[in-house]
């Protein structure tokens, strides 16, 4: 698990425009549950997404990697954020989402797993909609307000702990309302930021948290080859990363894929969306 200070580094103000790390996260560096259900079957017929079985004391479970490493297979997830309060910078043009990104990812034929909050599923319904329809992707969850279920969190405002499962459920029903089909039952911590309570509290929403092993460092960055470089270094089998889909945040992730892809294809890794991931 990569250290707190690259977790402070990446994440810094990912979601609220600025906020500095506050310290270390306030939960202990996070493990997956050791068990892991068998697919079941969605009302559509087709095999729902997998998930993990719940953790002790019923708690939401974890994932971060998958255990086979020995198949070279790597999950490329984006975290598209965006505040409950931040509607007024997009009315004046700042840009939480990025076209040319989902448009390289499909050029490239790359499978992926956006996290993405409810806010911004309303605020780019069209996007949210297109990326929920396409195969090559799946939606999960980043919560509602993108505010944090734990603190400190790099100056995220907090979610009491009696509205954390009512902001997961608000976003997914932000999805529906999107138009999007491919929606998972995965969700992503803001900030990367839980701890036992916030696992208690969304248990109901039946949701398995996702976490990641490799940082990207696109939060904020200007350089995509140091970017890029970050990733390529931290790359193992089964791994998972972390990396954003707002330009106004992650500014150069684009620029970092199209390094990122083909240098790891030709180490032979195949790209697959978490939902394969945690298959294995």
């Amino acid at each position: 698990m990569a250290t707190v200070a690259v977790l402070g580094a990446a994440l810094a103000g990912c979601g609220s425009g600025g906020g500095d790390p506050q310290g270390s996260l306030a939960a202990p560096p996070p493990t997956s549950a050791s068990a892991s259900g068998s697919a079941s079957v969605a009302p559509s017929g087709r095999a729902a997404p997998p998930t993990l079985a719940a953790g002790p004391g019923g708690l939401t479970p974890v994932f971060e990697r998958a255990p086979d490493t020995r198949t070279k297979t790597v999950a490329l997830t984006f975290d598209a954020d965006m505040t409950a309060d931040q509607g007024p910078r997009a009315a004046r043009g700042e840009h939480f989402d990025n076209p040319a990104l989902i448009a390289s990812l499909r050029r490239l034929r790359v499978p992926a797993t956006v996290f993405m909050t409810g806010r911004w599923a309303e605020e780019y319904p069209d996007q949210a909609r297109s990326i929920g329809r396409d195969p090559l992707f799946e939606i999960a969850n980043h919560s509602y307000s993108h505010h944090a279920f734990a603190t400190p969190c790099y100056g995220l405002p907090t979610v009491s702990g009696q509205r954390m499962r009512a902001d997961v459920e608000r976003a997914f029903a932000a999805f529906r309302k999107a138009g999007a089909r491919n929606v998972v039952p995965y969700f992503r911590f803001p900030g990367g930021c839980y701890d036992d309570e916030a696992l208690r509290a969304i248990a109901p929403a039946k949701v398995t948290a996702v976490q990641w092993d490799v940082v990207s460092g696109d939060a904020f960055a200007r350089d995509g080859d140091a970017v890029a470089e970050q990733v390529l270094a931290g790359v193992r089998p089964g791994s998972l990363v972390v990396m954003h889909c707002t330009r106004s945040a992650a500014p150069v992730t684009a620029q970092a894929i199209a390094r990122i892809v083909p240098e790891l294809r030709e180490r032979g890794y195949r790209f697959v969306k978490v939902s394969d991931l945690m298959k294995r």
